[in-house]
């Protein structure tokens, strides 16, 4: 069997986090009755004219700035010709040989392999409608057409499925960041079309490629990659030939479909947009713009692991939420451990948000409440297991740690005459473990701790029971 390479290119759809659509004044809020969010501009009524949304070419700067691209001084829009019913205008006005990025590249890794992926350019233009389809019949929403789309093209230096999905997520973490998009799959804000193709190892010129349209999930991608390159193998293993085609992924069938011949950009009739001045941007304002970028996700990760000492994982497991990684610093910065602020904030605080289906910013219990409950346990007056209860009634009170300790008598015990009760009464509940640890059976002495710690409702100082028990046993 001949060996062959993955070339595979992105183009990334970003819904851009505006207020207001591309060329008109109408809301960008999602989940509108169909159609509602329309006005004669996004519905293309002949005589109306669009006026350009500032904030979306400033959101489109900004990502370029993040990628290292090239800002033009110089850009304009065109019209980009073609007949599809979720189209009202018959044509999108988009941006073609004159964008307002170009050139870039974003870092990623998969495994413990770093890798480069090059933009090409990053354009703007205005989103199309929503068709949705029933059991015999079809319907039209409009409220999306008209909304500001951000897209992003990279150059085919992504080898595997795998790349892919790396890339999408590693540049959903700094648009993100960046406060470019929401950035939500499910209500359609980054979107993809990916171009495929295989070529033999032994040769430079790239293989035929087919163009998948309209991928909405990064798993999906993954899946329709896998199938779609082992597809091409096996046409090329038979001698045959791969068709430029556009095709579509069928999840139900876990499958491709044809839709049609790939089109080339002559296809489309571009020509210039002439209701619409071109975007001139000075130096100094492009300059302004680029003071406003976020510190971005690797270099936050590489600062939490050089300033505060955290191991790889738990820097990794911070950054992947913007929000998260901001109230941990926060708690660290009421003057806590680095590495309990982590510990509490990646297993406590995320498990409740994930149980409850909650985003850190609907997480009740401020950064300072957090850090007086860490502080109670760094100074002995609880135990973790008491900080845990604590806790969530914290997050179910909003009360402040301190005074739900004293209310509820949750103090740890750590007078030596209370402690000796407990620990000789666990012994002589169960002989049997002590017996076991005598004949070196070293397990029984968790037993044994957390019988203590049962007795003593929890309130035990769990260090000082391990100690005491080791010394009733070697006995």
């Amino acid at each position: 069997m001949r060996h062959y390479i993955a070339s595979i290119g992105l183009e990334v759809h970003v819904q851009l986090k505006t207020r207001t659509k591309m060329f008109c004044a109408c809301p960008t809020s999602f989940g509108a009755i169909p159609n509602t969010s329309v006005c004669p501009v996004c519905l293309g009524y002949p005589g109306t004219l669009p006026v350009i949304n500032r904030e979306a070419i400033r959101l489109t700067v900004l990502s370029g700035l993040m990628l290292g691209s090239r800002i033009a001084s110089f850009s304009k829009f065109d019209r980009k010709h073609y007949f599809y019913p979720d189209m009202p205008k018959n044509y999108q006005i988009s941006q073609y040989d004159q964008p307002l990025c170009q050139g870039g590249a974003l870092e990623i890794t998969t495994g413990n392999k770093s890798k480069t992926v090059h933009i090409t350019r990053i354009h703007l233009e205005e989103d199309v409608g929503k068709s949705l389809h029933a059991a015999g019949a079809s319907g039209l929403d409009f409220n999306r057409a008209g909304l500001p789309l951000m897209e992003i093209v990279t150059e085919p230096d992504i080898a595997s499925p795998e790349e892919a999905h790396t890339f999408l997520s590693t540049l959903k973490q700094n648009l993100l960041y960046a406060g470019i998009s929401h950035c939500n799959l499910e209500e359609g804000n980054i979107r993809c079309d990916v171009n495929c193709s295989l070529r033999p190892v032994d040769r430079g010129k790239l293989g035929t490629k087919t163009e998948l349209k309209n991928m909405n999930t990064f798993k999906g991608v993954v899946q329709a990659l896998q199938y779609e390159l082992e597809r091409q193998r096996a046409l090329l293993e038979r001698g045959e030939i791969v068709t430029q085609q556009t095709i579509r992924w069928n999840a139900e069938r876990e499958c491709t479909d044809v839709m049609r011949g790939k089109e080339d950009a002559h296809d489309y009739r571009y020509f210039p947009e002439p209701d619409l001045m071109p975007v001139v941007l000075e130096k100094d304002r492009i300059a302004a713009w680029a003071k406003t970028l976020p510190e971005l996700p690797k270099a936050r990760r590489d600062r939490l692991i050089s300033d505060y000492g955290l191991p790889v994982y738990d820097a990794d497991v911070l950054v992947a939420d913007k929000g998260v990684a901001d109230y941990f610093e926060s708690v660290v910065g009421q003057g806590v451990s680095a590495k309990a602020a982590s510990n509490w904030v990646m297993t406590e605080v995320l498990r409740c948000l994930t149980e409850n289906d909650m985003d850190i910013s609907e997480w009740p219990v401020k950064a300072a409440a957090l850090a007086a409950l860490i502080k109670l346990i760094e100074d002995g007056t609880i135990n973790s297991n008491t900080a845990k209860r604590v806790l969530t009634l914290m997050r179910e009170t909003g009360g402040d740690p301190q005074r739900i300790v004293a209310e509820q008598g949750l103090a740890q015990v750590s007078d030596t005459v209370a402690l000796e009760t407990w620990v000789a009464k666990a012994m002589t509940e169960a002989p049997r473990s002590v017996a076991d640890y005598r004949r070196g059976k070293t397990a029984a002495l968790q037993y044994l701790v957390g019988q203590v710690m049962r007795l003593s409702r929890g309130k035990a100082d769990p260090a000082r029971v391990r100690q005491m028990l080791l010394a009733e046993l070697a006995k």
